[in-house]
């Protein structure tokens, strides 16, 4: 498989591209990882340096790639963290023009807004952008449990919620043009303790998994989630196997991460279960 994949860039750690990339190679994908901002480090510390990448530029490095030719080759477009409103046209376009080249192409929206405990942490004028332009082209939607309230204008879904309100609201946006939708984070009523839960939904039915809740915060996760899902549901055909593997290696790397008493992720200590997921959490159909 050969992914575009529009992303934040942090030197020091694992978060946006320094976080889906080498998954992604690790798994025997080729990736072109284009930036939408140049970071030293993720802004979760409170202070960082480095550029916003114009979304002129930004759409240029995407047509600099297309005259190679690469577009025709291209099995999936990734995109996270925006860095501007400008960048979602930008991500709408090189979409556009991928499909134009390989009508089978897919494009996977991680749409990077927030989470329960932090609020919404990008540009206000960035939200709005994800509904009216990125989301309706996109295949693959794979929000957390906050960014689906976020996008459905459902403020119940920022705490414990029911299994029915979560699906109702994934049909939701399912509605809007994804055919797959992948909520991370779910806090779930009725769920077991210490645990926190993924949910994959598609016309063809919906898919829940559950790990232990390890107690860490992770900056991260959710782009290694959206970049290995991707590469499962290609190579599967199954969004419940997808969820599987995905769920496993997620884990692996967040349990190897603290263990190891850091904060940046540590993917390069867990690759082994990053390429050779063990599928150790049982997935179980939920509709």
């Amino acid at each position: 498989m050969r992914v575009l994949s529009i992303q934040s860039h942090v030197a020091y750690g694992h978060v946006g591209n320094s976080a889906a990339v080498f998954p992604l190679q690790r798994l025997g994908h080729e990736v072109w990882p284009v930036l939408t901002v140049n970071f030293s480090n993720h802004t979760g510390y409170g202070a960082w340096r480095g550029p916003l990448i114009p979304a002129e530029d930004v759409a240029s490095v995407i047509t600099g790639i297309g005259e190679r030719g690469a577009f025709e080759t291209c099995d999936a477009v990734l995109s996270g963290y925006q860095g501007s409103p400008e960048i979602a046209d930008v991500i709408a376009d090189a979409v556009a023009q991928v499909k134009a080249a390989n009508p089978a192409a897919t494009y996977t929206c991680d749409p990077v807004m927030g989470n329960a405990t932090s609020g919404c942490f990008v540009n206000p004028a960035i939200p709005p952008k994800y509904r009216s332009t990125v989301i309706p082209v996109a295949d693959v939607l794979t929000p957390n449990q906050f960014e689906l309230g976020f996008i459905t204008d459902n403020d119940g879904l920022s705490g414990s919620s029911s299994l029915d309100d979560i699906l109702s609201a994934a049909d939701e946006v399912r509605a809007l043009g994804p055919a797959t939708v992948l909520v991370t984070s779910v806090i779930r009523d009725g769920a077991p303790e210490d645990s926190i839960e993924m949910l994959a939904v598609t016309e063809h039915g919906a898919w829940l998994v559950t790990t232990p809740r390890l107690p860490m915060k992770a900056n991260g996760s959710g782009d290694i989630t959206a970049a290995l899902f991707t590469a499962h549901l290609h190579g599967t055909g199954s969004a419940a196997d997808a969820l599987a593997r995905t769920a496993s290696s997620v884990f692996a790397v967040l349990k190897e991460t603290l263990d190891s008493g850091e904060r940046e992720l540590r993917l390069i200590a867990a690759q082994d279960a990053i390429a050779a997921p063990a599928c150790e959490f049982e997935v179980q159909q939920v509709r």
